[in-house]
């Protein structure tokens, strides 16, 4: 049996034999799941890199134009309409904002845009997070888009996929 803990930025891992190894935590992996009514699906790639998360992906089955794009408090799926993922992760406590604005919450990723095909290519990267602070939370990829100042989320909509962050 292994046992994984999360230890600040790092990644210690134990084994049976007690060896103690500890790994740089900087990549992490997310598969979008559909809520009801959608069919969302796509997979979300993040790297820690000379101080930034750099998150980079596909998501389809989206209606074409802006969705909103956001890290979630919770990596729960439990709820058909992803409502249990909870709010942003906001842990300073800041108001919602575009990704640029001085003060947003550090899960506000913006929007991204789908194709006419309903294709969204995700390209983005973060500097408010460090990748171990979003392990076990939750991406959420709204129907509608983030106009990036409505309180509390950005009036961005319904929640048509959502996937948990886990270490790759």
């Amino acid at each position: 049996v292994s046992a994984v803990l999360l230890m600040g930025t790092s990644l210690l891992a134990v084994n049976n034999d007690h060896d103690h190894k500890e790994h740089k935590l900087t990549r992490a992996v997310a598969v979008v799941q559909p809520t009801q009514k959608f069919k969302t699906a796509g997979v979300i790639h993040l790297e820690q890199k000379d101080g930034k998360v750099s998150i980079t992906g596909k998501v389809k089955g989206l209606t074409p134009g802006k969705h909103g794009f956001h890290i979630h408090q919770y990596g729960d799926l439990s709820a058909d309409d992803g409502s249990s993922a909870g709010g942003h992760y906001a842990p300073k406590g800041h108001e919602h904002g575009g990704p640029h604005k001085a003060q947003h919450h550090a899960g506000d990723l913006g929007n991204i845009v789908a194709d006419e095909n309903g294709v969204a290519m995700i390209d983005k990267q973060s500097d408010d997070f460090e990748l171990t602070d979003v392990i076990g939370r939750a991406f959420v990829v709204h129907a509608g888009t983030d106009d990036l100042t409505s309180q509390p989320s950005g009036d961005a909509g319904a929640r048509a996929g959502l996937a948990v962050i886990g270490i790759s």
